[in-house]
């Protein structure tokens, strides 16, 4: 079977959370079904590290798509007609994005809907795109996935789409996560903070993620309790708002707030580990990857009790009311202060954070399009 994938967010040096999911169960998957042939489809010229196996194949479709006008060229145009020249049986989408004008049996992996319900929280014409077309694209799919069942229900209410049509693959953390020895722990702190304690912050710097109301309860955390604790935030500014801005330029102790860009993932995992806690406050999520990695090096996660959150967090996280910056200064302040209560949550982090592995992800991925091609009257036994 040619089962073309679109890969358009395998970008080295530049994964991101869809781009991990791609690689991540994608080269699992490739390797353990040698009897079918992949191409991999990119938007540029594409690294040899991404084409996994001697079953894959790699193809470009020009040109680049990262702004909605070159997502309707890409998708309702070109995409079709290039399906079409490779003779594909089948496509798989990680990002949910799909060619309109295809009957290729198609897998769309939906992740969440923040568009639907937070719309300003994204420009105009990016809103309008998903907003206009990720209906269809739900509609047209043969089969859907999902990475919670927060965001099955989410996407079976908003789209009218049958929740038996859409499956749930839960994402996987990566190896390189682990908890850190003291010696570790102390390095980290002397790296990123100079030796101060510290909170994290991990993911990119959108709206949604709360930062905004974050930084207002660091600085009440601070002006109530006072001590030598830092707030380090680890991710892209791409998304930087005015909230943010208006935000951090008014608190009080923006000395104390350290920003570092992205990082890598040993980095990350050096600057993840090294905290008392991950601060993960976001409003809306359709999984919430670094609180699967922060349970996975053993830090207690202060977590937004919100959409998917408690559904992957469980136990191992200490909650909080999202919207309201006192009761996050309240949850930062009871796992910064007790440490016995930091222990219990680390310990139940670990215990929870092996559900989710990238194998898990992969096979339920794959089971997943077995059933998309079953849908479609072409099954693959």
């Amino acid at each position: 079977m040619r089962i073309v994938v679109n890969t358009r967010l395998l970008l080295p040096n530049k994964l991101e959370g869809i781009g991990w999911f791609t690689h991540e169960t994608m080269s699992r998957i490739v390797k353990a079904h040698p009897e079918h042939h992949f191409i991999f489809l990119f938007d540029r010229a594409f690294d040899q590290r991404f084409i996994y196996g001697p079953n894959v194949e790699g193809a470009v479709l020009f040109p680049p798509t990262r702004h909605p006008l070159l997502y309707r060229l890409w998708f309702d145009w070109l995409l079709p007609r290039k399906l079409k020249a490779l003779k594909a049986d089948a496509f798989l989408s990680p990002d949910g994005y799909l060619a309109l004008h295809s009957n290729v049996p198609t897998l769309a992996v939906m992740h969440d809907l923040n568009f639907e319900h937070y719309p300003e929280d994204l420009p105009t014409a990016y809103r309008n795109y998903y907003r206009s077309y990720f209906p269809r694209f739900a509609r047209h799919a043969t089969r859907l996935a999902t990475v919670s069942e927060y965001s099955r229900r989410d996407i079976a209410t908003t789209y009218g789409v049958p929740e038996a049509r859409i499956d749930v693959v839960h994402n996987g953390v990566g190896d390189v996560f682990a908890p850190l020895s003291g010696t570790e722990k102390a390095s980290a702190r002397e790296e990123f903070t100079q030796g101060a304690p510290y909170i994290s912050c991990v993911g990119s710097l959108h709206p949604r993620k709360n930062i905004a109301r974050l930084l207002l309860a660091f600085d009440e955390l601070l002006r109530d309790h006072p001590s030598d604790l830092r707030l380090l935030i680890v991710g892209e500014s791409f998304w930087w708002d005015d909230r943010m801005k208006e935000a951090y330029n008014g608190m009080t102790h923006k000395d104390r707030v350290v920003f570092t860009g992205r990082l890598g993932q040993d980095k990350l995992k050096l600057a993840m580990g090294g905290s008392l806690a991950l601060a993960f406050v976001s409003y809306f999520e359709g999984f919430g990857i670094p609180v699967a990695e922060a349970m996975r090096c053993g830090v207690p996660v202060v977590a937004a009790e919100a959409t998917s959150l408690p559904e992957v967090a469980g136990d191992a996280a200490h909650y909080c009311d999202p919207f309201n910056v006192s009761d996050i200064a309240r949850a930062l302040y009871d796992v910064y202060s007790d440490a016995v209560r930091r222990e219990e949550l680390s310990a139940a982090g670990l215990k929870r954070s092996r559900r989710y592995t990238w194998d898990n992800a992969a096979s339920a991925l794959w089971t997943s399009f077995e059933r998309m091609m079953k849908d479609a009257g072409h099954p693959l036994d």
